[in-house]
């Protein structure tokens, strides 16, 4: 064993306790390489220098110069730290490793022209998440017919735009860039074909369709359908069938999923470890608020009244996560999937929101 592994080895088992907590492994200039979590740190720890020449841990550790580690009350807060910390320090074995590529997204871009695409993880680029959805294959069918039927554009984040009210001193008719702005599939925002709220209007529909508040896609698909059929293009009308059910099985996971974020608000409360407690106020999701489980009478009204603040204060119903908080979401949403007793409890205790 090198004498550093050796050296690292021998700091865990003195100093590492079996308990929940997180653990970084850090590169020479004192770089994240990795950060990791366990409700039994000293184990896991321990189990890297054991590691297979080849395995991922074999790796880590094998970089590794030093080793540091925060033990935390509970299972679930070393969860959000672990979240956290990779959120802050974009670890190398982090990235490259943690990615669950049977996810995707459907990324409605904050652009000057935005656009809708699928991405198979939340990245820190600005805009609105919607998701997570199986099979990025078909969802990337659903967001090619949206784009389509609404004609946002589907082309790179780099292409120049050129719409109609940018204010062009001696203006020039000029030849969209793809074929789908030449066949009126797209509003051609590149050649001047729209102005900025004509082209913005239409992504507020995309916007409403993913929300559930809209059927604006499905309707156009339907006329496209009757028209097929009056014209005995009966191939073309199946085909534009299909895709109005993967339309309307998107819209309906859509809508259940916005469910599932509102019944995930109320106040959860974590046994610690020697009597650590803790309560986490959460909302549509993510945790607004952490503190010390209260001991006194004086405390749980304290509770009570800061969680109807953050329960009752006004906010979007929205559906589309933020960058910032998709990912927390999401964990916190696979958290109560593996405990369902525990969301059962919380969702149903007196100090749940209605």
């Amino acid at each position: 064993m090198h004498p550093r592994v050796a050296s690292l080895l021998a700091h865990v088992r003195a100093q590492a306790e079996n308990r929940p907590g997180i653990y970084r492994m850090l590169g020479p200039s004192g770089e994240v390489l990795y950060v990791g979590k366990s409700v039994r740190v000293r184990t896991r720890l321990l189990s890297y220098f054991r590691a297979e020449p080849g395995d991922k841990a074999a790796d880590i550790i094998a970089r590794a110069h030093d080793i540091d580690w925060e033990h935390t009350p509970s299972e679930f807060a070393a969860l959000l730290r672990e979240l956290r910390l990779i959120k802050l320090h974009r670890p190398l074995f982090n990235v490259e490793h943690k990615r669950d590529r049977s996810h995707c997204f459907l990324h409605l871009t904050q652009e000057a022209v935005p656009r809708l695409h699928v991405v198979t993880r939340v990245t820190g680029a600005s805009g609105d998440y919607y998701g997570p959805f199986h099979g990025p294959h078909t969802v990337s069918e659903v967001a090619r017919a949206v784009n389509d039927l609404l004609e946002l554009r589907d082309c790179a984040a780099d292409t120049p735009m050129k719409l109609a009210d940018q204010g062009q001193l001696f203006p020039l008719t000029q030849e969209p860039l793809c074929m789908r702005g030449k066949v009126s599939r797209c509003l051609a925002p590149c050649a001047g074909g729209c102005t900025r709220a004509e082209y913005h209007a239409h992504v507020a529909q995309a916007r409403a369709f993913l929300e559930g508040h809209s059927d604006t896609p499905l309707a156009l698909l339907h006329e496209r359908m009757a028209l097929a059929a009056r014209r005995l293009q009966f191939e073309y009308a199946a085909e534009l069938r299909d895709r109005a059910e993967r339309l309307q099985h998107l819209r309906q996971w859509m809508v259940s999923l916005g469910q599932t974020m509102k019944r995930l608000t109320f106040v959860y409360s974590v046994p610690g470890h020697k009597g650590d407690d803790r309560v986490y106020i959460l909302r549509r999701g993510s945790v607004r608020e952490e503190r010390p489980a209260p001991r006194t009478l004086r405390e749980r009204k304290a509770l009570a009244a800061r969680a109807r603040e953050i329960f009752e204060r006004p906010e979007p119903e929205t559906l589309g996560l933020r960058a910032h908080e998709a990912q927390e979401v999401m964990l916190i949403a696979r958290w109560f999937h593996l405990h369902p007793e525990q969301f059962e409890h919380a969702a149903h205790a007196p100090h749940a929101a209605p």
